[in-house]
């Protein structure tokens, strides 16, 4: 399983935010490419990147950020936040992330992401289910679309998308320990599962993998690494555990 840390982009900064709000922003460092290089210094093998300000529906310099963060870093980068048309994921690809996370267009463009999973292989396409109260939400999280994310799940499985990111909002940069009810019924679906928000230690870690390692194919940790509430070499210790290995998921690496 990946342990992939976040590094979100707002106004050119690494941030995070807390529930999706623009109001509630903690600036952790001026420069996302040294960012970047830390934690591809500390082990992490893939990064996601957020373009916040795209998210929001606003422009920005992200797309220059990534492709120095793609060019300064071995890791593999999947990258997110308004990416809303063809062009865009394009551009995306073409700045060198290995994968694209996808929100609003594959609940309102049903056709082209379709039309992308054709085009780029569901390998490189990732759905991201973003939910407030078990609710799908869109447009820099604050439009709810009235699906369910069970409902949401299924329909993307049927669209052909292989992976999906799943974040419970109001857990988001809140570190209150992640959503595993829902993972636990996500991963039962056959889609390969991010998990993502409310990661606070690596006990929350070890409960996430004790879902299952064949299901739970990566955790996002965002706020619980930049305040050193989890520090990254644990974690990718951790979830390389495997059966015999000594410990079982969800025991060992400090917890």
């Amino acid at each position: 399983m990946d342990i992939i840390p976040a590094i979100d982009i707002r106004l050119g900064r690494c941030v995070r935010l807390s529930q999706g709000r623009e109001d509630a922003e903690t600036v952790y460092d001026a420069d996302p490419v040294a960012v970047a290089a830390r934690w591809t210094g500390e082990g992490a093998r893939r990064l996601h990147v957020v373009n916040l300000d795209g998210a929001f529906g606003r422009e920005s310099r992200a797309m220059d950020i990534l492709k120095s963060i793609v060019a300064s870093t071995p890791a593999r980068v999947q990258f997110g936040g308004g990416l809303r048309s063809r062009e865009a994921v394009r551009a995306a690809f073409d700045a060198g992330a290995d994968r694209v996370v996808l929100g609003t267009i594959a609940f309102e463009e049903r056709q082209l992401l379709s039309e992308l999973l054709r085009e780029f292989g569901t390998d490189r396409i990732v759905v991201a289910i973003d939910a407030r109260e078990g609710v799908v939400a869109t447009r820099g999280w604050k439009e709810l679309t009235g699906q369910s994310v069970e409902s949401a799940a299924d329909d993307i499985r049927r669209s052909g998308v292989k992976q999906i990111l799943y974040t419970d909002i109001g857990r988001d940069g809140m570190m209150s320990g992640p959503d595993l009810a829902m993972l636990g019924q996500l991963a039962r679906t056959g889609l390969a599962v991010i998990a993502s928000g409310g990661i606070a230690s690596l006990q929350d870690l070890g409960s996430v993998l004790a879902i299952g390692p064949q299901a739970i194919a990566g955790a996002i940790i965002g706020k619980a690494l930049y305040e050193g509430k989890v520090a990254l070499p644990s974690a990718i210790a951790l979830a390389t555990i495997r059966p015999g290995d000594g410990a079982p998921a969800g025991q060992g690496g400090g917890i």
